[in-house]
């Protein structure tokens, strides 16, 4: 079985570039989980008759999004956060708006494991956003995950909006305390894997020079000036199921390019 997730940069974007297709087709994922739509599921230009399609939109128009593409139909699906843990964690009164009308999570349930894709806050350049997600939106999507854990294993895959470790960008100095690098998001991410979740990238790859994201300035992707900001972790009970995990650099479309993993 084979995952692949991908922030696309507005989905109609990629689409119109000639670029989605052919991705689909070379690919061939079995289940296909996408972050930043920036479209309702009407607006989308994909019909893609081997898949089911699950969408999490945006109130605002043209803004953040999730949708999940799958062969296999999941026996449930769920979109955003639990209100129990929202609650808990304080999201409802978030002083920059609810992120639970982003689109920012879907969850799927298969058989042997769940599936969810999350598009994280970004903390923005003044770092306005630190504080919902060091102290609610990264706790709360954990609590999340750990709750469905309880009942089977977990994958979850996306944009997590943060390089964890200094490998994982290719100027940690320069970039040491601003958005995507601060010490809270990356705290953020230390807690999943202190709580056993498995980055499977990191399984089979060491060192630097495996990125993700690149800005639209200076040429940066060409160069290969970037940051790993998008994952795919499982529960550490699925780690010995991985057979592969890799980055797509090649594929084009969005400033992100895909991740995926192989599962036996």
């Amino acid at each position: 079985m084979k995952i692949i997730s991908w922030n696309v940069n507005g989905i109609r974007a990629v689409v119109k570039k000639g670029l989605f297709l052919p991705f689909i087709e070379k690919y061939d994922p079995d289940i296909l989980c996408l972050q930043e739509t920036k479209a309702q599921e009407h607006e989308s230009p994909v019909d893609l008759p081997q898949y089911e399609e699950y969408w999490n939109s945006a109130v605002k128009k043209g803004y953040s999004g999730t949708a999940i593409f799958t062969k296999t139909k999941p026996l449930s699906i769920a979109n955003g956060l639990p209100e129990v843990i929202a609650e808990k964690f304080g999201l409802c009164a978030d002083n920059y708006g609810d992120p639970r009308t982003e689109g920012r999570v879907i969850m799927a349930e298969y058989k042997d494991f769940y599936i969810v894709t999350v598009y994280t806050p970004n903390a923005k350049d003044d770092l306005s956003r630190i504080p919902l997600r060091h102290k609610q939106w990264d706790p709360a999507f954990l609590a999340y995950c750990k709750s469905l854990e309880k009942k089977k294993p977990v994958i979850f895959c996306g944009d997590l909006n943060v390089a964890h470790t200094p490998d994982d960008l290719a100027r940690p100095k320069e970039n040491e305390g601003l958005k995507g690098f601060t010490k809270e998001e990356r705290a953020g991410f230390q807690a999943f894997i202190d709580a056993g979740f498995v980055d499977t990238f990191r399984m089979s790859h060491e060192g630097n020079g495996f990125y993700t994201w690149w800005s639209h300035f200076a040429n940066a992707r060409a160069r290969n000036v970037g940051w790993r900001i998008d994952y795919i972790l499982v529960s550490s009970g699925l780690k010995d199921k991985v057979k592969r995990a890799e980055i797509l650099p090649e594929v084009m479309g969005s400033d992100h390019c895909p991740v995926s993993i192989t599962l036996k």
